[in-house]
């Protein structure tokens, strides 16, 4: 019996290791025709291959129409922006990309914020920091927002109790009432789905919650507010007319719960 534990023990290290080392998977989403988007998220200090580049060859495959960045290409502790500056040039070479901050580019430190910034403004990539961009494709308007929320729905205090929310009239001050026709939104967290959706957005594209971290039968374990069995933590979620699009991410230690990009047929 012991070395039946011994074996399942070693198999198991075995798949932990390929699949937070070796595995890039991409999930597939039918909601419409006419427009496809790859959707990128939490990719935090991950590297698939020398600056990225196994990564964005990955995309350049999907021929997306739009590519969608919705927080925490890097970490918090980022000391060397050279290879999110990279990847960010891969991508813009594929198609137009959109971005917004996750928490941990809100959270990044003073010294490297100057740095930070200064990547974004020498590259291509369209950051939205509660602000919106419009792009014409195939025949079909889309208007993008971007929202840069309060910090404190992410942390408080230094801890995670009494964590601020967003609702629709937070949304409206931000970012404005929501205008007709076919609206993106880009929001990192994805718990404040109702408010979205009551906003007006059509389609929101959210992270942050890395997938659950660790999925027993498809069920989210952990969020990174240190909450059991999060909500809207991977997948395709339908809120009144809003379906909200979340990214179980490409970065952090996961398990059964393997790096993902995510293409949608809108």
């Amino acid at each position: 019996m012991k070395y039946i534990i011994l074996i399942v023990f070693i198999l198991f290290v075995i798949y932990a290791f390929i699949e937070n080392f070796c595995l890039l998977t991409v999930r597939r989403e039918d909601l419409g025709k006419g427009v496809r988007i790859v959707h990128l998220s939490d990719l935090h200090r991950k590297r698939f291959g020398r600056n990225n580049i196994r990564l964005c060859e990955k995309v350049k495959e999907q021929y997306p129409d739009m590519i969608i960045l919705s927080g925490d290409l890097i970490t918090r502790y980022e000391k060397d922006l050279s290879c999110a500056e990279m990847t960010l040039k891969m991508l813009c070479k594929i198609a137009p990309v959109y971005m917004i901050y996750g928490n941990h580019e809100q959270s990044i430190s003073e010294e490297m914020r100057p740095e930070l910034e200064a990547m974004f403004e020498r590259s291509k990539v369209i950051l939205l920091r509660n602000e919106s961009s419009e792009i014409n494709i195939n025949g079909r308007h889309l208007k993008v927002y971007g929202l840069l929320e309060n910090y404190g729905v992410y942390k408080k205090n230094g801890g995670y109790r009494d964590l601020d929310t967003i609702k629709t009239d937070d949304l409206e001050k931000l970012l404005g009432k929501c205008p007709e026709g076919e609206v993106l939104l880009m929001a990192h967290n994805p718990f404040f789905a109702e408010a979205y959706a009551e906003w007006g957005a059509k389609y929101t594209f959210s992270g942050h919650i890395h997938g659950g971290a660790v999925r027993i039968f498809g069920i989210a374990m952990l969020s990174p507010e240190r909450k059991f069995f999060p909500k809207n933590s991977k997948g395709v979620y339908t809120y009144g007319n809003m379906k909200l699009l979340v990214s179980a991410g490409l970065g952090k230690l996961r398990l059964f719960d393997p790096p993902e990009i995510v293409v949608y047929e809108i």
